[in-house]
């Protein structure tokens, strides 16, 4: 009974690990061992049974909590733009620019899968997508089975760092940082990790050519009279685009000499795009044949979804709306993106509808079961017991995050990002805040750790959701009429490794670089001290709740 007491908080998380091991929901394994365990502690006089009585305020608190409207909001708009056909086209347009380059086929995969990131946030459309369409393209014109599955699933899971992204949403909200702050600083690590694939990409083509051959002549697109893809044009456009936002954001920029960088991004690649799609479609309704065809092709499949994300981001990064406002936002421009395509109907907006229902469920009821779990985890000091365990870990600050993150990779092996945030992130955010180590910075280490969740063999989801559509049979292709070997599992996940390990990579980077992250605070308002006065030229009493005696004010 002794050992019991003194041991009850270790017992209670051990216990927890082996629910869930043993495959129990997340959800009801959380709340039926904090229930359990709560009631043995008030039977041991270890907690007051009075606790309990805030769990419907917590309940309560989760449910009206606005942040978490954006989780809904961002899911219908990826499963909308999943059933768009947005991601056919971006493919193929991507796929005729890079064809012509050794590894072309898999730097247009990470290429869209970026994209796909800053426009859905959700990995099973991206993998599935990408797995439909480019992994039957790419094992036709010989690319290796390991690299093709792994550069599809590793691409895929961009959409767990890259903005608008669901996790980052939930570690926002467990803890207490916003959500706007954590897209900032989510943004830069998601980018390089994007660019990390694309230069692994290269260097496998350069060292072993035959593993990522470039597209035959045949595959490459249309060409004009004179055997020319278009190219010229493009680039033209895109030094006379680029020119234009230079000048427009130097003049916007005179007006507005203090914003932070990330706005100054926002603003250029919005007056780029404007201008690029101004030029285009100027030139396809006077027909003034000044554009090739893949110029063309490249403008109107790359705007929409730019513009969507700076409906989404830009909006947000600029202070314009919240991470929940720019949610609506995205959502509604998704539907009129569907309709533009002609590929909207009732069917896909039902099932759109039921998918994020049950999404949002899902991730309402881990948050019910996470909170029953933590106030009796609390209740019998369990933080406490969390906070002297990795307080007196070697090393101090860096040796907790070194520690914190390898029990993130090896968790990562059996247990999904959403049971990551919920479960560990409550743990180790309060001794994280307690050593003053930035929390987004916190966040986003973790964020890029859980990233390698999605593609841990045996249990990473994106190694399933490739699985599900990769070929089990050998098969004739439908062009080249040649036998086509099957993808098995084993090729699958040995395509995972490398990629893997340059998440690993990006984890070290981010933790000895913290700068990559905490650039998003030269966005926030300074304050001087010595300009704050109370108690001059009231600012209270001149509405309907007093007059202007009636105390002092703030300035």
């Amino acid at each position: 009974m002794e050992f019991l007491v003194n041991n009850l908080a270790p017992i209670m998380f051990f216990n927890l690990i082996v629910f869930l091991l043993f495959g129990f929901p997340v959800a009801f394994s959380l709340a039926a061992t904090g229930v359990v365990y709560g009631l043995v502690a008030i039977d041991l006089n270890l907690m007051s049974p009075l606790l309990f009585q805030a769990l419907p305020q917590r309940i309560f608190g989760i449910v009206s909590n606005d942040s978490l409207l954006a989780v809904p909001f961002f899911t219908f708009m990826g499963l909308i733009l999943e059933r768009s056909g947005m991601a056919e086209d971006l493919l193929d347009t991507v796929g005729r620019l890079f064809g012509p380059l050794r590894g072309g086929l898999a730097i247009a995969v990470v290429f869209v899968g970026a994209l796909l990131a800053a426009t859905t946030g959700v990995v099973s459309a991206s993998v599935i997508s990408m797995g439909l369409i480019s992994l039957p393209i790419m094992l036709r014109y010989g690319y290796d089975r390991r690299l093709a599955a792994g550069v599809i699933a590793a691409s895929g899971t961009l959409s767990q760092i890259i903005p608008p992204s669901l996790v980052l949403i939930v570690l926002a909200d467990q803890l207490g940082r916003s959500i706007g702050d954590m897209y900032r600083g989510a943004m830069l690590p998601g980018l390089l990790l994007a660019g990390a694939y694309m230069v692994y990409v290269f260097v496998v083509a350069f060292l072993r050519p035959s593993y990522a051959p470039a597209l035959p002549p045949e595959a490459r697109g249309e060409v004009d009279a004179r055997g020319r893809r278009g190219l010229r044009s493009l680039v033209v456009l895109t030094v006379i685009a680029a020119a234009v936002a230079h000048w427009g954001s130097q003049y916007y920029f005179r007006s507005h000499a203090d914003i932070p960088v990330d706005e100054r991004v926002v603003i250029i690649l919005l007056i780029w795009g404007v201008a690029a799609l101004a030029m285009a479609l100027g030139n396809k309704l006077l027909r003034l044949g000044w554009l090739s065809s893949l110029a063309e092709q490249v403008v109107f499949v790359m705007i929409p979804p730019l513009a969507l994300i700076f409906l989404v981001l830009g909006t947000i990064f600029i202070g314009v709306a919240t991470p929940t406002e720019g949610g609506a936002m995205g959502a509604v421009g998704a539907l009129i993106m569907a309709v533009s395509r002609r590929r909207f109907s009732m069917s896909q907006l039902r099932q759109a509808m039921e998918s994020t229902a049950r999404l949002t469920c899902f991730v309402i009821f881990i948050l019910v079961g996470s909170t029953i779990f933590s106030l009796s985890f609390r209740g019998i000091n369990g933080d406490i017991w969390v906070e002297q365990l990795l307080l007196h870990v070697p090393g101090g600050e860096l040796g907790f995050l070194i520690v914190v993150s390898l029990i993130t990779f090896f968790l990562a092996f059996f247990l999904d990002f959403f049971e990551l945030a919920f479960i560990i992130v409550p743990l180790l955010g309060p001794v994280a805040d307690k050593m003053g180590i930035d929390l987004i910075w916190f966040g986003v280490l973790l964020a890029v750790n859980m990233q390698t969740s999605f593609v841990h063999p045996p249990f990473g989801f994106a190694l399933f959701y490739l699985r599900s559509v990769a070929p089990k049979e050998d098969y004739h292709d439908r062009v080249t009429g040649k036998l086509i070997r099957k993808v098995t599992t084993a090729q699958i996940y040995w395509g995972s490794i490398p990629f893997i390990v340059i998440q690993v990579l990006m984890v070290i980077a981010v933790l000895s670089f913290p700068g990559m992250v905490t650039h998003y605070k030269s966005a926030a308002p300074t304050i001087n001290p010595d300009s704050v006065t109370f108690g001059q030229d009231s600012a209270y009493g001149q509405d309907t709740y007093g007059s202007g005696d009636a105390g002092g004010g703030f300035q």
